[in-house]
């Protein structure tokens, strides 16, 4: 089944996600729970050659290109999902990625109470290990964005300085979270890019618990596709399907290059030197 729209005087065809057969038809128990949107898998090579149209494109460059291809408002996070840290120079905070994704849930697990420090370490530390790990990291590579949906309400920092910067030398271009962060000041110090709602202080243990990788999430109130692009600027986030990628990024440059050549000319207008905004 696909859908068709028209699409600047041309008709552009769009694939329906894929469902997955219902457990009923295949025999198995319905209440035993099951997926119904397919996680698609991309080869490195098929994301790098995505990327590469997307390089240097700002989020209100896409969100025209989401316009031009008849998604408007589609893909666009919460503004309260914003960056931790802004570089206003060389514009480092932002980034343009591959979505990688993972769900944390609240726990319902009690907490590990008044304990000896040998006990309570041994138990975090299975906490850590079993209950809410970190199993995506497998999946992260050269221009992955990690997109967690997490427990919003729980004070934890299931993002610190340390992980992130692990999952940057896996690859990650950047980080995304509806929710909490740790260790801000020295996650602004490293300038890993990352775009959340508030700072969390607790550790996971106790908090929450891994639900899924690489499954479809929602984060910042948009749906997350493992596979989308995700953009991320300081004007917020914005998650472009997949299908409509290419139509998007082709768009969305001559936005771009149009924006760069009329603030050219008013740069040399008004004698300001010129910055990178208008390379």
């Amino acid at each position: 089944m696909r859908a068709t729209r028209l699409v600047l005087g041309a008709v552009l065809t769009l694939p329906l996600p894929a469902l997955a057969q219902a457990p009923a038809a295949a025999g198995g128990d319905p209440r035993a729970g099951h997926g119904f949107i397919a996680t698609p898998v991309f080869a490195a090579e098929e994301d790098q050659k995505l990327l590469a149209l997307f390089e240097g494109l700002r989020v209100a460059d896409v969100t025209d290109g989401m316009d031009a291809v008849g998604l408007p408002n589609v893909g666009l996070m919460d503004p309260e999902v914003r960056p931790l840290w802004k570089d206003v120079q060389a514009y480092t905070h932002r980034f343009v990625g591959i979505a990688v994704t993972a769900r944390y849930v609240p726990t319902q697990r009690p907490a590990a109470g008044k304990r000896p420090v040998e006990e309570y370490d041994k138990w975090s530390g299975e906490w850590y290990g079993t209950l809410s790990p970190e199993p995506f990291q497998d999946l992260l590579r050269p221009g992955s964005a990690l997109v967690i949906d997490d427990a919003e309400r729980a004070d934890v920092g299931s993002i610190g300085s340390n992980n992130i910067l692990a999952w940057k030398s896996r690859g990650a271009v950047g980080v995304v979270t509806n929710a909490t962060a740790r260790d801000t000041d020295e996650i602004a110090t490293e300038k890993v890019p990352l775009y959340f709602r508030r700072p969390g202080r607790g550790i996971r243990p106790g908090r929450n618990e891994i639900e899924s990788v690489n499954r479809p999430i929602v984060c910042g109130g948009v749906l997350v596709v493992p596979g989308d692009v995700v953009v991320a600027d300081g004007d917020g986030v914005l998650v472009v399907p997949r299908a409509v990628a290419a139509d998007v990024a082709r768009y969305a440059r001559l936005i771009l290059e149009g924006d760069k050549a009329g603030r050219r000319g008013l740069y040399q207008k008004l004698g300001l030197p010129k910055d990178k905004s208008v390379e």
